[in-house]
Parts: structure tokens; sequence; C-alpha cells
């Protein structure tokens, strides 16, 4: 799953380990992103200092056998992670599925936690670029799913994803036990607050973004990217 920072990937990744045949990774390439960018994240040496921040190691373990003998397993991971330099011809081997959100609403969450914010920082630019190498690879779109329309109906959202994916959709995927999970990365506290207290997806509820001059020029930069990659994104008869 590829995605941006401040969407629903996490709650995502709770409705598959709570399968009970899916093993996890929370944003297994996090520590090299950090120490190859130096950025001031939230707990950035934490992060740094648990997580293995050789990429190439990182990926190999990706193709690799599936942690703890489960059949299925869910890679989350953030597209900015995959920085200029890093080989990409890995995720081939993967069935990648592209997740979405309106730029101004991630930039509006994404302050809220770190002040700072540039185009790059939220994903959508490098996700095309991803998308369209997968694409051309497949000869056709990979799965597209956009966040707020799959806080409207999940449980086709995840029908339609079971089924792309080749696995059995349960209903085990729509509620979860809520507090955090040792699957979780390091960077939990800072994050996840949200999804620590959930039980399951929230309600959809509109939501106005509130930006001020340099949070409108990220998320204008990167809206072309993300109104090409919506285009492909599922519809269900809720949304």
């Amino acid at each position: 799953m590829w995605s941006g920072p401040r969407n629903i990937s996490t709650a995502l990744m709770r409705a598959w380990e709570n399968r009970g045949d899916c093993a996890v990774s929370d944003e297994p390439l996090y520590a090299h992103y950090l120490l190859a960018t130096a950025l001031d994240h939230p707990g950035a040496a934490e992060v740094i200092a648990a997580g293995d921040t050789d990429w190439a190691r990182v990926v190999a373990a990706l193709g690799g056998a599936v942690p703890g003998g489960m059949p299925v397993w869910y890679q989350k991971h953030m597209t900015h992670h995959l920085l200029p330099g890093c080989d990409t011809t890995w995720v081939h081997g993967l069935h990648n599925v592209f997740l979405v959100r309106d730029p101004a609403l991630v930039v509006a969450s994404y302050v809220k936690s770190r002040a700072r914010c540039e185009p790059a920082d939220i994903g959508l630019l490098r996700q095309a670029e991803l998308f369209d190498a997968v694409a051309q690879r497949l000869g056709r779109a990979p799965l597209v799913i956009d966040g707020e329309r799959f806080l409207k109906d999940p449980a086709a959202h995840l029908r339609a994803l079971c089924a792309d994916a080749g696995v059995p959709f349960t209903e085990r995927m729509l509620n979860w036990p809520a507090g955090p999970r040792a699957s979780d990365g390091v960077w939990a506290p800072h994050w996840y607050h949200a999804v620590w207290r959930s039980t399951g997806f929230e309600p959809w509820q509109p939501r106005e973004a509130e930006l001020d001059d340099a949070g409108r020029r990220v998320a204008d930069a990167c809206r072309p990217a993300y109104e090409r990659l919506v285009r492909h994104a599922i519809r269900t008869s809720a949304a």
C-alpha cells in the first residue's frame, strides 16, 4: 500500500492485521529516509536507532519470506521514503495499491504534528511517478483508493481491495481492539493517537482545510498529481 502521510494508511494496516492471517510492516523504509534526509521529524533519532537504515537490505527482506509464515503480508509504505537514487524495480514483485487523499486535507493534518511542510513531504508527487511505473509494467492502472471516499463505504472498498489482491474478504477487517500494537513503528506516539483510540474506521464527515499561504502552495503543487490518480479510484454505490 503506497500512501502519503495523514491518510487512513494506519487504520488500513489495523484492518489487515486483524484478519488473523496477515503479517504487517509499518513504514519499513522510514529509518533510511530520515538518516538520508536529516529531516526534523518527531522522534527522528529514535526512529533511526530502532530501524534498519540500509535501504537495500530492507528491500531484500521485503521481497523475502513473509514474517511468521503468514499467507498474506500487508506492507504500509510512504512513497516519499523512496528517495531518488534508490532502485525501485523490487516494487514490481509486490501487488501494488495506491492510497490518495486531497492534498489540502493532508497538509492541514500534517502541520499539526510537524510545522514545516514541502510538496515532497506528503508523497503525492513521488506517488504519481510510482503509479506510472507500475501501470506501465502492468499494462493497466493499478488499484487506487481515495481515503475520503473509502470512509463513506469501508466494507465495499475492502471487498474490492481483497478481490484485487486475490485474498478473501473477512468481516474482521472492519473492527479491531483499541490501543497500540507491537507492529506499530516507534514513531506511533507522535502520529497514531487517533488510531490508538479507534476500534474501526471513523464515519466520514465533511472537512474544511484551513491553510496559510505556505500550506496552500504545497497543496496546489501536489493537486495535479492527486487529480490524475483519483480518476482511477474505486467508486461504490455509497461513494
